[in-house]
C-alpha cells in the first residue's frame, strides 16, 4: 500500500545522488511527518519490523530441482581452473572420455555459462570471459561454437561442432564467472564414480558443528564435526581417509589460519551415542587450497545397504581451527577491544570490512604496494593466513580498493600456498609495467563472531541508512534499544557499518527524523559512545557505564548512512618538500590574511606599516585515490562566503598546518580559515566536475587534484615567533573527520626540519605513521646543526640542492624580485 503524499515534502534524490545522502531534518520535513502521522495506525504498520539490512530483503530462493539430462547426453564432469581470484570463478574445463580439456570462447554467450554455473551448482553466471583469461589449460579443447538457450541441464546438451572437433587454440580458452550463492538442495552428480580420483568437490554448503557443549557456547566455533549439505540434509565425512591438509582447507574456509589436534577419546564416546548419516565421499586436499571445491575427491565409502551406514569403523572427521589473535579469546572481554591492522611486514589498507583491502609490504624500512599480475586465490591466502585470518575469498586486482603510493614492491608473485609470509613466495621485483591502477587487494575468510545480529537500522528509505538500534540484555532479557546521538560522529558511524557488513559511513547522524520503527526500541540504552574506528563491534567502543541522553531518544538517536565506496585523500609530499621557502611579507599586504586570522597571535602588536611577518610558505596537492567523490560535508545553505577571495568556502577544517617541537610539542600552526574544493587537473581522460568560481559545486572527483599554491592567501605558517633549531612540519588532512574515507592512515604528513633563523631545511616528508623521529637520521650531505650553506647562487636566487634525500630551502625577499625556482601552473585563489 502506497502512502498519500503530503504537498510541501522534499523532492525525492535527483538523478545520481544515492539515497540516504542528504541531510535530515527541516521545517518541510517535518510538516510531513506531522500529516504521515495523521494516517491510520494501518498505514504505518508495514513499517513495523522493517528488514534492518540488504539480507533481510532477499526473497528466499526457490528449491532447485536439478533437470533430467536425457538418456543420449554423454555424462561429463565440470570444474573452474586456472589462475582464479575467487572459488566460484575460473577456465572452464570438461571431463569426457576419460580426460579433462577446454571449451573455446568461439560464439560462447552468457547462455552458455549460465548453463555451466548451474551444472556446478550457482545459482547462476554474472560474466563470462574469453582468450584464456585464466590462464591457458591443457589436453584437448573438447567443444567449439558452442550455442546454448540456457535451460539445458549441463552443458553436453548444448549443440556445438562435436566433441574434439575445432580449430581454436588454448589461448581462446573460455571462463566463467558465477555468482557465489550455491543452489538450495544441490546434490552431486555421482554417475562419474569410476573416475572419482579426476573430479572435484561440488556440494551446497558446508559447516562445522560443535558437538563438546564448551565449543557449542563459544564464539566463533572453532571445533566440531565437518558436515557438507548434500541435498536437503547435513551429512558427515568419514574420518577414515582424513588428513591435517583437508583439515587446513576447512579452517581456513571459516576464517581461521591453522589447525590443531583435538582429544578423539571425547568425540569416540560421542560417536557412538548417535547414528551417523555419512556422505559417501572423502576429501583430497592438498593443504593449499583456498575453497574445498579446488579439492579433489577422495575415497568412495561404501554404504551398508542394510544399516545405510559404514566408516569402516572409522568416526564423523572432526576438525580443531586456531583463531588468528584478532578473534582470540582475551581475558574477562572475551576478545580484544580493538583490532590493529598493523603487521610487521605486511597489511591492508583501504578495505570497508575486516580482513579486506589493498596489499602493502614493509621493504626497506617503506611501505609499498603488490602488483595484480598473476595474482591468484593461492597467493591472496598467503597474505590472509600471515594475517591471522583464513583462507582468501577473493583475490582483488585493478585498485579496486583504492590506488596505494609509494614503490611497487612486488610484481608477478607465485606462491605454492605452503609460505608463512608473501616475501617468501617467488616474485618478479622489477614494477616495469605496473603502475598504481594494478594495486593488487584481498577479502578473507573471517571467523563468524555474530556480531551482526547485535545491531540494526530501523526505518530507513533503504537498506543502507537508518536509525541504530543495538541489542542488549537488560534484567535477563534481550531488548533492542537506540544510542544517544550526543557526540555520535562519522567514526562511530564507520564501526557500525562494518559491523553490518555495509561498507562505509557516508554519514552520521545526532538527530534522525526516520520512522521510530517498533516503539520498544525507543528507549536509549547506550550514551556516550566514542570509537577509535579500528574496533569489531559498537559494543567495544568506550561508552557511558551509567547511560544518560538529556535530549531524548527518539528524535535525539544516532543514526548512520553507509555506502559501498568512499574516498581517499592522499597528500603529495614531493610537492610540499620541493616548493617549501621563506617569505619576509610586509605586514600593509596581510590585511586579508588578518581578517581571516591567518596570522600568530602577535601579529596584532606588529606595526601595520613597516612590520613584516616570516611566512613557511609550501604548496600542498591532495589527491583523491579512492573510488568515489570527496564532497563536503556541508551543504551549499552552509557554505560561507570570503569577501577578500571573492568565492564560497565549503570547509571550515580541511586541513591542519603545523610545525613541532622534536617531542611533538606545537610551537606555530597556519590558522587557514576554510577552504574551497575543486577539481586542479585530472589523470588521464577523467573529468573535472568541481570547481570554486561562479558558486559551482565543490568536491574534489576520484581521479583528480586539488591544489593550493604556495602563494596564496594562508597557505602558509606564520614561523615569525619561532627559535631556530630542528622541527616536525606535519600536514593533516581531514583532521576532524568530518567526510568519512576509506583509509585516515594516509591522511598525515610529516616532514624533519632545520630553521637557523634565516633558512630553513625540509627533508624526509613521508605520508602515514612513518619512522619513528629516532629513525629518520639525517640526509646525506645536510651540514650540521645551525650551520647550513647555500650553494652556487644564481641570477634567481639560491639554486637549489641537488641531493634528492634534502631540499635546501631559501627565504625569498619581497624586494629583490626573484623568482621561485619552480614553474607556476593554475592559480587557485
Amino acid at each position: 500500500m502506497l502512502l498519500p503524499v503530503a504537498p510541501h515534502c522534499p523532492a525525492p534524490p535527483r538523478s545520481g545522488q544515492r539515497p540516504g545522502m542528504e541531510r535530515h531534518g527541516g521545517s518541510r520535513l517535518g510538516g510531513c511527518l506531522a500529516l504521515l502521522s495523521l494516517l491510520p495506525s494501518l498505514s504505518l504498520a508495514q513499517y513495523e519490523g522493517w528488514p534492518q539490512y540488504p539480507e533481510y530483503f532477499q526473497q528466499p530462493a526457490p528449491e532447485y530441482h536439478r533437470p533430467q539430462v536425457p538418456s543420449d547426453v554423454v555424462k561429463i564432469q565440470l570444474r573452474l581452473a586456472g589462475q582464479k581470484r575467487k572459488h566460484s570463478e575460473g577456465r572452464v574445463e570438461v571431463y569426457y572420455n576419460g580426460q579433462w580439456g577446454t571449451v573455446c570462447d568461439d560464439d560462447f554467450s552468457i547462455h552458455a555459462a549460465h548453463v555451466v554455473c548451474r551444472e556446478l551448482g550457482y545459482v547462476e553466471a554474472k560474466a563470462w570471459t574469453a582468450s584464456a583469461s585464466y590462464g591457458k589449460g591443457e589436453g584437448p579443447i573438447w567443444l567449439d561454437n558452442i550455442y546454448c538457450t540456457g535451460r539445458e541441464a549441463t552443458l553436453a546438451a548444448c549443440s556445438s561442432n562435436g566433441w574434439g572437433v575445432t580449430d581454436c587454440k588454448h589461448s581462446e580458452d573460455v571462463g566463467v564467472l558465477c555468482s557465489d550463492k550455491r543452489i538450495p538442495g544441490f546434490k552431486f552428480d555421482n554417475s562419474l564414480v569410476n573416475h572419482i580420483e579426476s573430479l572435484n568437490i561440488q556440494v551446497e554448503d558446508i559447516r562445522i558443528r560443535a558437538i563438546l557443549s564448551a565449543y557449542r557456547k563459544r564464539t566463533p566455533v572453532t571445533e566440531g564435526y565437518v558436515e557438507v549439505k548434500d541435498g536437503k540434509s547435513w551429512k558427515q565425512i568419514c574420518d577414515k581417509h582424513w588428513t591435517a591438509k583437508n583439515s587446513r582447507v576447512v579452517c581456513g574456509m571459516f576464517g581461521f589460519p591453522g589447525e590443531k589436534m583435538y582429544n578423539t577419546k571425547v568425540y569416540k564416546m560421542f560417536a557412538a551415542r548417535k547414528k551417523q548419516r555419512y556422505w559417501p565421499f572423502s576429501m583430497d586436499c592438498t593443504g593449499t587450497e583456498a575453497h574445498i571445491s579446488s579439492c579433489k575427491l577422495g575415497t568412495q565409502v561404501l554404504l551398508d545397504p542394510v544399516k545405510n551406514v559404514t566408516c569402516e569403523n572409522g568416526l564423523p572427521a572432526v576438525v580443531s581451527c586456531v583463531p588468528g589473535q584478532v578473534f582470540s579469546p582475551d581475558g574477562p572481554s572475551r576478545f580484544r577491544k580493538a583490532y590493529k591492522p598493523e603487521q610487521p611486514l605486511v597489511r591492508l589498507r583501504g578495505g570497508a570490512n575486516i580482513g579486506e583491502g589493498r596489499v602493502e609490504v614493509l621493504k626497506n624500512g617503506e611501505w609499498g604496494t603488490v602488483c595484480d599480475d598473476k595474482w591468484d586465490l593461492v597467493s591472496a591466502s598467503v597474505v590472509c593466513r600471515e594475517l591471522g585470518f583464513g583462507s582468501a575469498k577473493e583475490a582483488i586486482t585493478g585498485s579496486q580498493l583504492g590506488q596505494g603510493i609509494g614503490p611497487i614492491h612486488l610484481n608477478e608473485i607465485q606462491c605454492t600456498g605452503n609460505e608463512k609470509s608473501i616475501i617468501d613466495c617467488k616474485f618478479n621485483a622489477e614494477s616495469q609495467g605496473c603502475n598504481h591502477e594494478e594495486d593488487a587487494g584481498v577479502r578473507c575468510n573471517i571467523p563468524a563472531m555474530g556480531f551482526q545480529k547485535k545491531l540494526r537500522l530501523n526505518g530507513g528509505r533503504n537498506p543502507y541508512e537508518g536509525r541504530v538500534e543495538v541489542l542488549v540484555e537488560r534484567n535477563g532479557s534481550l531488548v533492542w534499544g537506540t544510542v544517544c546521538g550526543e557526540n555520535w560522529g562519522i567514526v562511530e558511524a564507520m564501526v557500525v557499518c562494518r559491523q553490518l557488513g555495509l561498507g562505509f559511513a557516508s554519514n552520521a547522524f545526532q538527530e534522525t527524523w526516520y520512522w521510530h520503527g517498533n516503539t520498544y526500541g525507543n528507549k536509549v540504552v547506550m550514551s556516550g559512545v566514542k570509537c577509535s574506528g579500528t574496533e569489531l563491534s559498537l559494543a567495544h567502543c568506550r561508552q557511558d557505564e551509567d547511560v544518560a541522553c538529556p535530549q531524548g531518544a527518539v528524535q535525539y538517536g544516532a543514526g548512520v548512512a553507509c555506502s559501498e565506496t568512499a574516498p581517499d585523500l592522499v597528500l603529495n609530499a614531493e610537492i610540499v618538500q620541493q616548493s617549501t621557502y621563506l617569505e619576509d611579507r610586509p605586514m600593509f599586504m596581510l590585511q586579508c590574511a588578518m581578517e581571516e586570522n591567518c596570522l600568530s597571535a602577535s601579529a596584532a602588536q606588529t606595526n601595520p606599516t613597516t612590520g613584516y611577518r616570516r611566512l613557511l610558505r609550501f604548496s600542498s596537492q591532495i589527491h583523491n585515490n579512492g573510488q568515489s567523490d570527496f564532497r563536503p560535508k556541508n551543504g551549499r545553505h552552509a557554505w560561507i562566503w570570503h569577501d577578500c577571495h571573492r568565492h564560497y568556502h565549503s570547509m571550515e577544517v580541511f586541513t591542519h598546518y603545523d610545525l613541532l617541537n622534536l617531542n611533538g610539542t606545537k610551537v606555530a600552526e597556519g590558522h587557514k580559515a576554510s577552504f574551497c574544493l575543486e577539481d586542479t587537473e585530472c589523470e588521464g581522460d577523467i573529468q573535472k566536475n568541481y570547481e570554486c568560481a561562479n558558486f559551482g559545486e565543490q568536491g574534489i572527483t576520484m581521479g583528480c587534484w586539488d591544489m593550493y599554491r604556495h602563494d596564496i592567501d594562508c597557505q602558509w605558517v606564520d614561523i615569525t615567533d619561532v627559535p631556530p633549531g630542528d622541527y616536525l612540519f606535519q600536514v593533516v588532512i581531514n583532521p576532524n573527520y568530518e567526510v568519512a574515507e576509506s583509509d585516515y592512515s594516509n591522511n598525515i604528513m610529516k616532514c624533519r626540519t632545520r630553521y637557523d633563523g634565516h633558512r630553513i631545511w625540509m627533508y624526509n616528508c613521508h605520508i602515514g605513521e612513518g619512522p619513528g623521529h629516532s629513525a629518520w637520521g639525517e640526509p646525506p650531505g645536510l651540514p650540521g646543526p645551525l650551520q647550513p650553506t647555500f650553494q652556487q647562487t644564481g641570477e634567481n636566487g639560491p639554486a637549489l640542492s641537488r641531493n634528492p634525500s634534502s631540499f635546501l630551502i631559501w627565504l625569498k625577499s619581497m624586494g629583490n624580485g626573484a623568482s621561485l625556482p619552480f614553474p607556476r601552473t593554475g592559480r587557485k585563489l
